[in-house]
């Protein structure tokens, strides 16, 4: 009798538990969002953590657990991706038009001569633009995967670098399209006087491939860091390399510059050198953030 009077007790409040639940979801999840950001992470050596690795069974079961958990991220990272390229089939289209437009006479200028052609463009472009809608998701998963092991300063900074990755990224590709492009292709056009006849598989792939790199060297400062905040990266070294990075920059801007000529190499090369300084100065900020926060964990335990 009492557990019937008790599964009526439980059946006439559901609905008042459930409104309970939604009105105090969002107190909850804020609670939650704040413990994760603010917790501390245990502080280990590199060197310590391999050796200790390689020693200890339960510990090499603990690194396994966390390569299941990468794939479980990058599942979802693809699945993102996924669902980004599907949404961006709405105006593939309308963007593949406005793609042609440095070229005299647009779309209608080229000339197809594989049947397969004109879907390769579609999936090429689709896929770019579905990369450019899905980036913050695929940041957002790789965040989750690292902020565990990151410091509540790094954590948060991550977080709130989500949104940039994407703006950097669509930066990088606006770069190619209204600065590279403009000076590159009448070069190649016309280069030692020679018409050349356009196909649109030809010059899909040029672009795309292009801007894609473009883009993604603009994301060079935030996996700086990212690297310094998990200690596998010190601002002194990348301070010191700055003349071997700046010809490893060089050798890059040669490989995905379209053009021979110095000054095309050089566009590419100034926001990258520029990136890469930029990438300094952020290394130096999330590695006084670590200094700083072991220096007051030394301080608590001090304390106690």
């Amino acid at each position: 009798m009492r557990r019937f009077f008790f599964g009526l007790w439980r059946l006439g409040t559901a609905p008042f538990r459930l409104l309970w639940r939604l009105i105090t979801l969002p107190f909850r999840l804020y609670i939650r969002l704040r413990n994760f950001l603010t917790v501390e992470p245990d502080e280990h050596e590199l060197t310590d953590v391999i050796s200790t690795t390689i020693a200890d069974k339960e510990v090499r079961q603990s690194l396994w657990d966390h390569v299941e958990d990468l794939r479980k991220h990058l599942l979802r990272s693809l699945l993102g991706l996924a669902l980004g390229v599907s949404i961006s089939f709405i105006f593939t289209q309308d963007l593949i038009e406005y793609l042609s437009r440095p070229i005299e006479g647009g779309i209608e200028a080229m000339r197809a001569i594989d049947p397969t052609e004109p879907i390769s463009v579609f999936m090429k472009v689709a896929l770019l633009s579905g990369l450019a809608l899905a980036i913050p998701y695929v940041a957002f998963e790789f965040w989750l995967f690292a902020a565990p092991g990151l410091r509540p300063r790094a954590r948060i900074f991550g977080l709130i670098a989500i949104p940039l990755s994407s703006m950097l990224f669509v930066l990088g590709m606006a770069f190619t399209f209204y600065i590279l492009l403009p000076e590159a292709l009448p070069f190649l056009l016309n280069f030692m006087g020679f018409q050349t006849e356009l196909r649109p598989q030809s010059y899909f792939n040029f672009i795309t491939r292009l801007m894609f790199w473009i883009g993604i060297s603009f994301e060079f400062p935030l996996l700086i860091y990212v690297l310094t905040a998990v200690g596998l990266l010190k601002p002194k070294i990348l301070a010191q390399q700055w003349r071997l990075a700046i010809v490893i920059i060089a050798i890059l801007a040669a490989a995905i510059t379209p053009t021979v000529d110095p000054i095309n190499m050089g566009l590419v090369m100034a926001p990258m050198s520029l990136l890469y300084f930029i990438s300094i100065g952020l290394s130096f900020l999330a590695y006084r953030g670590r200094i700083r926060g072991k220096e007051d964990k030394q301080r608590q335990q001090e304390d106690l």
